[in-house]
């Protein structure tokens, strides 16, 4: 399971799931809600949450993309139940609350080309 707010989305986030992909041999992605996205990153969303989930549904890489929920963000991971959780190289997680919700392994991929492109701000 991975989770991301995929605006826009480009070869960095096709990246992101193909390293997400090789943990296993089912790919859930967790799509940001757009209050979500506003509230973490202060800004709102390029493309809504309804064409961001449907853009990542589009892959060939992912066997399910949802919404993520608004209230308790973790409550998805208890709902599915993933074996793993990736995680992205910039995203912020608190690691004692994730712990309350997930016993199983995580794993932070690498940075698409961090040569190349730099991330402005943390997730």
């Amino acid at each position: 399971m991975v989770f991301g707010t995929f605006d826009k989305l480009h070869p960095g986030h096709l990246d992101f799931l193909r390293q997400a992909r090789t943990y296993g041999d089912y790919l859930s992605v967790v799509i940001a809600r757009d209050k979500n996205v506003f509230k973490f990153k202060n800004k709102i969303p390029g493309d809504g949450e309804a064409l961001r989930k449907e853009k990542i549904s589009e892959l060939e890489l992912v066997d399910k993309a949802m919404l993520g929920q608004i209230r308790n963000i973790y409550n998805v991971i208890t709902r599915n139940k993933p074996d793993i959780i990736c995680l992205g190289y910039d995203q912020r997680v608190d690691a004692k609350e994730l712990k309350k919700y997930f016993k199983g392994k995580t794993h932070r991929l690498k940075p698409f080309k961090p040569e190349i492109y730099k991330t402005s701000k943390m997730v």
